[in-house]
């Protein structure tokens, strides 16, 4: 039982690790909550399952999916973290200055590996008036970079392409016709 606490808590810290290098430093310091209405460990084959409404918490990270699956390796090193949702949401205040950094998606994925976060299905990544949505939406922690991708489109539409958001400068003045 004890050796399954530990792999439990194991995988509440990797869940978090998608958004731990752009966290408020503060999460890092609280606790992390982890439910479900099931949960189960394979030692044979590294494969952790939570199922069932899973919601992951610690300080302003939140991960809520239907199933959440860590996998790891021989050395009990996480592989990957694939949460499954209709959609899959997450937030985050990644700094103290802007508000909420949300998004979701059918399916998000954690490649321990490559540092690469992965939303499909309808993935969309939104803060302070600026998003981008599309079919997949690819972020590297390691670069920081994101690739957006679209599905086909016929006549032009925006039906399935990627879509970005960005607003108006505040700190922009522009002269008036008297000044």
């Amino acid at each position: 039982m004890k050796k399954f606490f530990k792999q439990t808590l194991v995988v509440g810290l990797a869940s978090v690790i998608t958004n731990v290098a752009f966290a408020l430093p503060s999460d890092r310091q609280q606790p992390i909550k982890l439910v479900a209405d099931k949960a189960t460990f394979n030692e044979k084959t590294g494969v952790n399952t939570y199922s069932g409404n899973v919601i992951i918490e610690q300080g302003t990270m939140r991960l809520q999916a239907n199933t959440i699956v860590a996998n790891f390796n021989e050395k009990k090193d996480i592989t990957t973290i694939t949460a499954n949702g209709s959609p899959a949401k997450f937030q985050q205040k990644v700094d103290t200055n802007k508000g909420l950094a949300k998004g979701h998606a059918q399916k998000i994925v954690y490649n321990a590996q490559t540092g690469i976060i992965t939303l499909t299905g309808n993935a969309f990544l939104e803060q302070d008036g600026s998003s981008i949505k599309g079919a997949v939406l690819r972020y590297s922690m390691n670069k920081g970079d994101i690739e957006a991708l679209g599905s086909s489109s016929e006549s032009g539409s925006s039906k399935g392409r990627v879509e970005m958001v960005i607003p108006p400068s505040s700190s922009k003045s522009f002269p008036g016709a008297r000044d």
